[in-house]
């Protein structure tokens, strides 16, 4: 590992600094998708002109702009252009629901939208469900005729005049949101400054992972997460590497069609996944030969690795996978294997730049072989929750951050995912709340009450279990229960595990045990 790098000067403008790295790189791709390639060139052009139309509409220095849009060459030049301009867009998941665009129009109060053709609908309902008013929905690739208040992305574009000189930010300045999910409530909207994206792409994507300017990236992981937007934007164009986007959902064979060179002719050489991912491409009867591919790298990240599955990966492509952990919060991942050093079962060593703390219940340091509360010190740690005092209080502590996971630290130096302090669960990488799912499965008129837990799948993988007691008299399916949720959830949180019970286990005052149900599972059901 080479010395930690300098930091960025006080005036910085996070889009322009990836802009000055690639000056000289012209016509090379920056960005693959499924409908062509998107040059460094092109990329800096169309930026500035989208900097320019977002500031024509009279949106001020660091107001909001949404982000709504399924990964494609247009997310990049929404997501830099907006920084360029001094504004602040706010990536949010494609799969969530009308109901929580509402929100987060309303929490972030976004002056204007860019939006994917594909997702406009269930904007427009979030906006009928919303009493704030956007200026201007800007729609990339529309797939039906558009209303007054909406504009096509090129013919924004065209518009205006590029902006030829970024707007003077100071790396402390707010420079984008992500919102985190929360074991109660509503998500929190997280501030990340210029300088944070700087931050992790020296450190891990530069200084661990060591991505060189021939790498081809590709990230199942989309860019709306801080995961994905580390992988396949600030990593790659920080070193000059080209990027292959992919709208749809990251399927074992979409997967492979990518890894293969079947969309623009390049063979990724890094490939950014998660463990239920890995599963189910190692699972696939059309799992492509090792010489078939390209790749010389691959990271893991949003759930922890399971070590049987990272050697059956190695013994199949001949690539180890880096696994490691990150968070929202910290933008990026800060406690990792190492590509030249790989302890499967463990989540590594601390990424250089960062500090690790494992701390017990009085708020002292435990001992290595115990479990302790995962507190963690680096420089891209998240300005604060937008409007959320408290939450931020709890969470930013005097340069530590809380993670919300116990960790246990093993003599080598390495850390074992040992759980999460909350009852939040990790699935296919997302974080879901076992109270939203119960709170939607007991608005059932047959259900009586519920309990969700983990339940470790045949590939040690979580996934959500349901404990559901029905009202007396009364008969339901699984599947009947499962349409229930994904008609009124984002579909990534219906239980994938239902079992129907004649009670659960309380307390003497009627309190839920959740934990004998996971004793339950633990022991075989």
């Amino acid at each position: 590992m080479s010395a930690l790098p300098p930091p960025p000067p006080a005036q910085f403008n996070f889009a322009q600094h990836l802009i000055e790295r690639n000056a000289g790189r012209g016509a090379k791709a920056a960005f693959v998708d499924d409908l062509g390639t998107l040059s460094y060139t092109q990329l800096e052009d169309r930026v500035r002109h989208l900097a320019a139309g977002l500031r024509a509409l009279g949106i001020r220095r660091e107001e909001r702009v949404l982000l709504l849009m399924q990964d494609c060459n247009d997310w990049p030049v929404s997501f830099l252009g907006a920084i360029y301009a001094g504004l602040v867009p706010v990536a949010v998941n494609t799969l969530l629901t009308a109901d929580d665009y509402a929100y987060m129009l309303e929490h972030s109060r976004a002056q204007a939208v860019l939006v994917s053709g594909a997702l406009l609908p269930v904007l427009t309902s979030a906006m009928v469900k919303s009493d704030h008013e956007v200026q201007k929905i800007i729609v990339s690739r529309p797939i039906a005729p558009l209303h007054p208040a909406e504009i096509e992305f090129e013919t924004f574009l065209a518009a205006y005049p590029a902006m030829t000189r970024p707007a003077a930010t100071s790396a402390d300045d707010a420079a984008f949101w992500l919102y985190s999910s929360g074991s109660t409530g509503r998500p929190k909207g997280t501030v990340h400054s210029h300088a944070n994206p700087y931050w992790t792409a020296e450190l891990y994507g530069s200084g661990l992972l060591q991505l060189r300017e021939d790498d081809v990236c590709f990230s199942a992981a989309k860019l709306f997460f801080a995961y994905g937007l580390g992988n396949a934007l600030s990593f790659p164009m920080s070193v000059g590497a080209t990027t292959i986007l992919m709208a749809e959902r990251p399927t074992p064979d979409a997967t492979f069609k990518r890894l293969l060179g079947q969309v623009g002719g390049v063979k990724p050489t890094v490939f950014y996944g998660a463990p239920t991912g890995f599963a189910g491409m190692l699972a696939h009867p059309q799992l492509p030969a090792r010489d078939a591919v390209a790749l010389r790298l691959v990271s893991s990240a949003g759930e922890a690795l399971p070590a049987e599955l990272g050697e059956r990966f190695k013994r199949h492509f001949g690539v180890d996978i880096v696994d490691g952990i990150g968070s929202t919060e910290m933008l990026h991942i800060f406690l990792s294997n190492r590509p030249d050093k790989v302890r499967y079962g463990t989540t590594g060593w601390p990424v250089p730049g960062y500090e690790i703390e494992l701390r017990g219940e009085e708020g002292g340091p435990v001992p290595d072989g115990e479990p302790g509360d995962l507190y963690i010190h680096g420089p891209s740690a998240a300005m604060m929750y937008w409007g959320n005092r408290e939450k931020t209080r709890d969470t930013f502590q005097g340069g530590w951050t809380k993670s919300g996971d116990k960790y246990v630290r093993n003599a080598d130096g390495t850390y074992t995912y040992s759980g999460r302090s909350d009852d939040m669960l990790k699935v296919s990488g997302i974080y879901v709340s076992p109270f939203e799912v119960e709170a939607t499965l007991v608005q059932h008129p047959a259900v009586l009450e519920c309990a969700v837990i983990g339940k470790q799948d045949a590939d040690g993988l979580v996934k959500t279990k349901a404990f559901i007691v029905l009202k007396a008299g009364q008969q339901l399916t699984e599947e009947e229960i499962k349409a229930f949720v994904k008609e009124r959830l984002a579909p990534y949180k219906y239980p994938r595990f239902i079992e129907f019970v004649a009670e659960l286990p309380k307390t003497a005052t009627g309190k839920i045990q959740r934990f004998r149900l996971r004793e339950k599972e633990a022991a075989g059901g």
